[in-house]
């Protein structure tokens, strides 16, 4: 009789120790690593759609994100700002991948202009503290 209510007590506490286990071993777990992804995908297409990129840019710059996740996150960004009237907000940071101005960085082993020169002098100039006279 004992014996009869021990093992499905045992079973069962057993079988509920099963996900603390894999917790505590780091084991992956596809259907939260399937919903993460999503989530992720999502959150991704919203950002898109609301900064005013395309879906196909969305795509080109997010490779590695699910393109699903990706189209349901930008749709529903889009309805929700169609449905109250929402502007885009342009990203202000540059595109990753956009090409730097030449101007912005001189070819190696040519010297600084001198307006530069005298421009970073004078800006530790400002920086220093004078002494009392």
């Amino acid at each position: 009789m004992l014996a009869q209510r021990v093992i499905p007590l045992f079973l069962l506490l057993s079988l509920g120790a099963c996900e603390r286990l894999s917790n505590a071993l780091d084991l992956p777990d596809p259907q939260k690593t399937a919903a993460l992804a999503e989530a992720e995908g999502k959150a991704i297409g919203g950002a898109c759609r609301h900064a005013g990129r395309s879906l196909e840019d969305c795509y080109a710059l997010n490779a590695k994100a699910q393109k699903a996740a990706i189209f349901a996150g930008w749709r529903e960004m889009n309805d929700y700002m169609m449905q109250n009237n929402l502007p885009n907000v342009p990203s202000q940071v540059a595109h990753p991948q956009a090409p730097v101005a030449a101007a912005a960085h001189p070819a190696a082993g040519s010297p600084p202009a001198a307006a530069d020169a005298g421009t970073v002098a004078e800006d530790r100039a400002v920086k220093r503290p004078r002494a009392a006279q």
